[in-house]
């Protein structure tokens, strides 16, 4: 996965082998909206993510709220961001991690913000 695919520096494209092993990790993040898995989430983050079968390396990352890596992993943003709402995380503040920079500097450099 990933290589010469990714033409564009630093980002992975959602091709159709990483589609495919992204499954487990979109199955459960969609499942966070029905009210019951969210409060099951919320309950025991490590069970819930146990009934979707994800794999050590997914939980990790959804675990440490590594939004870049769920991605390389293969989750689609738009499902991924269900997790967000959960905790809950300001969308800027998963566009700095996955610029690779704080908060701050992402709203005052990115999003052109004074902060």
């Amino acid at each position: 996965m990933g290589g010469e695919a990714d033409r564009i520096p630093d980002t992975p494209l959602l091709d159709r082998e990483r589609r495919l092993r992204g499954y487990r990790i979109n199955k459960m993040a969609m499942g966070l909206g029905d009210p019951a898995n969210r409060a099951a989430f919320q309950a025991d983050e490590p069970a819930y993510l146990d009934r979707f079968g994800l794999s050590d390396e997914e939980k990790a990352a959804v675990l440490s709220r590594d939004w870049s890596e769920m991605v390389r992993l293969g989750g689609n943003l738009f499902f991924i961001l269900k997790i967000s709402a959960v905790d809950p995380v300001r969308i800027t503040e998963i566009g700095a991690h996955q610029a690779g920079m704080d908060h701050e500097s992402f709203l005052r450099d990115r999003l052109g913000k004074k902060v």
